[in-house]
């Protein structure tokens, strides 16, 4: 009976560090890290929380970091994710050519990355690169912009952060259009770092210099939410067009109430997602990758406003 008893027990015992080993093993999730170049404007949120979300839900822990806009803060948040044995970097960079320094030292610590929105203007160190294709969403943009012109009449430009080809993509594909037209004039051209309250100066500071301007093209929602606020300080808002890109819930609302003309609908959502499911894919051994994906831009003006959301399309049941 005694060593039945101890028999017993022993296989009670053995049972217990079975599921004790199976539990523990389950707890420890591949971490998966999520850096975004900053958390101050809304369109960044929205693709950081995506990506924390859907690489959750593939099963894994994800832990987000916010650049804050600064290469330097974004180094040691390179530095403490490659100490920390995290499995993949979903990485919104801060700078095209600043940020390229942390991705290469990522692949050699053997961490692969994939770039969101951003770009890093090196074809070999990232994984993968997802992309929204800024030229085009910018030409549909000067397109309408010439459009509502009549080919005719004098603009100002706030540029975003200088070192984001973003900022460049957006323009050029812009000015590819809006060039042709030898009466339209741009009067000033100025950065205002992607920023709402920066683009409120910047305007109030053209609008003195040039009171007769016809339209504002910016290169992304906060700074046309800020670029209409000095328009409408200024008692200009009936007679100002006003052009963003990037599809934020206050610019959608803004164009059905007839503030701002049209801006361009990118989708974080999707550029989240894909990067989450990628790094899935490759830490279960996939290793042939497009190195750039191209996501779609589409032109939201009043006659299409309805069917867009907060970044993106609304779904239809």
């Amino acid at each position: 009976m005694q060593h039945f008893l101890r028999d017993s027990l022993l296989l009670a015992f053995g049972l217990l560090v079975l599921v004790g080993c199976t539990t523990s093993k389950k707890q420890a999730k591949d971490k998966v890290a999520v850096v975004i170049s900053t958390l101050n404007n809304p369109w960044f949120v929205v693709l950081g929380e995506t990506a924390i979300e859907k690489a959750r839900e593939l099963g894994y822990e994800a832990v987000l970091f916010d650049s804050q806009n600064n290469p330097s803060k974004e180094t040691e948040h390179f530095d403490n994710i490659l100490a920390s044995d995290y499995k993949a970097i979903l990485f919104n960079p801060t700078d095209a050519n600043g940020s390229i320094v942390n991705v290469r030292a990522a692949k050699a610590a053997g961490v692969p990355v994939f770039c969101m929105d951003r770009e890093i203007n090196d074809t070999e160190c990232a994984t993968v690169q997802i992309l929204s294709d800024n030229y085009s969403g910018c030409v549909a943009l000067g397109q309408a912009f010439v459009a509502n012109l009549n080919g005719k009449g004098t603009y100002v430009e706030l540029l975003g952060l200088v070192g984001d080809n973003n900022t460049w993509n957006r323009s050029k594909g812009f000015h590819s259009v809006v060039d042709q037209y030898p009466d339209i004039t741009m009067l000033a051209q100025q950065s205002a770092d992607f920023d709402r309250n920066k683009a409120m100066e910047v305007t109030e500071s053209m609008l003195q210099a040039h009171p007769t301007v016809n339209a504002i093209f910016c290169g992304n929602d906060a700074m046309a939410m800020g670029a209409y606020q000095a328009v409408l300080a200024a008692g200009k808002a009936a007679d100002v067009q006003i052009y963003g890109f990037d599809g934020a819930d206050d610019v959608i609302q803004a164009i059905k109430e007839g503030k701002i003309k049209a801006t361009g609908m990118q989708f974080p959502k999707t550029m989240a997602n894909t990067a989450a499911m990628l790094a899935d894919k490759y830490l279960k051994g996939q290793r042939d990758f497009q190195q750039k994906m191209p996501v779609a831009v589409d032109l939201v003006t009043a006659e299409n406003v309805d069917a867009y959301g907060s970044y993106g399309k609304k779904e239809t049941h």
